[in-house]
């Protein structure tokens, strides 16, 4: 049985052979599903030139969520505040807490979701990142009462407090998130080293806040759930062919098969395949331990699943099987 909050990171996948708009057909399908299985909440990534994710736009992605489900949380998982103005993400934010009362959460990230060149484009330089702690600081102002610029202030956003999230892969992460007393999540489930070092820094030295009395950690695991552990095994040779493609083949023309074939079977391939160091791939039963050891490894209070299959079919079975092994209640009709 479920002892913590299970919840869904939805990477917003346009899978090969399908459409930007089948991607997001799919989020929509994901989030009902999520919602009356009983799931917490649903997070959005912000990435910007990757064909295969379609959740660069991630304000706008809860909107369209939101709109058709009735009660699931949802929420940046995260935005990368270094690509913003802290006004313009409390204003899209305030917006969406507006309009969703009670169901908005924003996560922060502070690299760039995307390539060098990409930082361009988006206008914004890499030296943006060096301000992540008092951009998070200036956003907070906006969504709450007390904006650290005077007589700025976020209309929508102002008084509407937000739950912010620091979300990161490293010390640094933990120890902004413990000393602002912020909810911290980890994103182990693609930069698995230092998970439990980060933890543990973070729940040692976390300092009270308003908005959190004591630490809260969200840990990020990889789940391939199927009826049979060759299905299970079959998702998985598709995922890591996804992710050659969604790696190499950025900014050029898709990788052919052939050419695929040649980074699985080189060095390169260990840095992807070292994303999937925590994941739970097999059936209801296996998923089911894997997550519970995971759980105790983490010392997570919640877990952030991201279900990764190479259709929508298959992530909304994931999907079902988790719910399952999990003893999730669903919610009412």
């Amino acid at each position: 049985m479920s002892a913590v909050p299970l919840s869904v990171l939805d990477l917003a996948v346009v899978a090969p052979g399908e459409s930007v708009r089948d991607g997001l057909d799919g989020c929509v399908a994901l989030a009902r599903r999520a919602e009356r299985l009983g799931y917490h909440r649903i997070w959005y990534a912000e990435h910007h030139n990757m064909a295969s994710i379609a959740s660069s736009a991630t304000s706008v992605l809860i909107a369209h969520v939101a709109a058709h489900t009735d009660s699931i949380r949802l929420g940046a998982g995260g935005v990368m505040l270094p690509n913003h103005s802290p006004l313009v993400i409390a204003e899209q934010f305030g917006t969406l807490a507006t309009l969703h009362p009670g169901r908005i959460d924003l996560g922060l990230g502070r690299a760039p979701g995307t390539d060098q060149e990409t930082l361009r484009a988006l206008r914004r330089s890499p030296a943006a990142a060096e301000t992540f702690p008092q951009d998070v600081v200036e956003l907070q102002g906006y969504l709450t009462d007390r904006t650290r610029i005077p007589g700025v202030n976020a209309t929508p956003g102002r008084g509407t407090d937000v739950p912010l999230y620091i979300l990161g892969s490293s010390l640094f992460g933990a120890q902004l998130a413990a000393h602002l007393g912020l909810p911290f999540g980890f994103a182990s489930h693609f930069a698995p080293h230092s998970l439990q070092q980060a933890v543990a820094i973070y729940r040692s030295t976390f300092q009270p806040s308003e908005q959190l009395d004591s630490p809260y950690v969200v840990a990020g695991v990889t789940v391939i759930a199927a009826d049979t552990q060759a299905q299970a095994d079959a998702e998985l040779q598709a995922v890591r062919r996804m992710r050659v493609q969604t790696f190499f083949g950025r900014g050029r023309a898709p990788l052919t098969e052939d050419e695929i074939d040649l980074v699985l079977a080189s060095p390169q391939m260990a840095h992807i395949d070292e994303m999937l160091t925590y994941a739970a791939i097999g059936t209801r039963e296996v998923v089911r331990d894997y997550l519970e050891q995971f759980r105790e490894h983490a010392d997570a209070d919640e877990l952030m699943v991201v279900h990764q299959a190479s259709s929508v079919a298959s992530r909304l079975r994931s999907l079902d099987i988790l719910a399952d092994a999990m003893s999730l209640t669903a919610a009412s009709a």
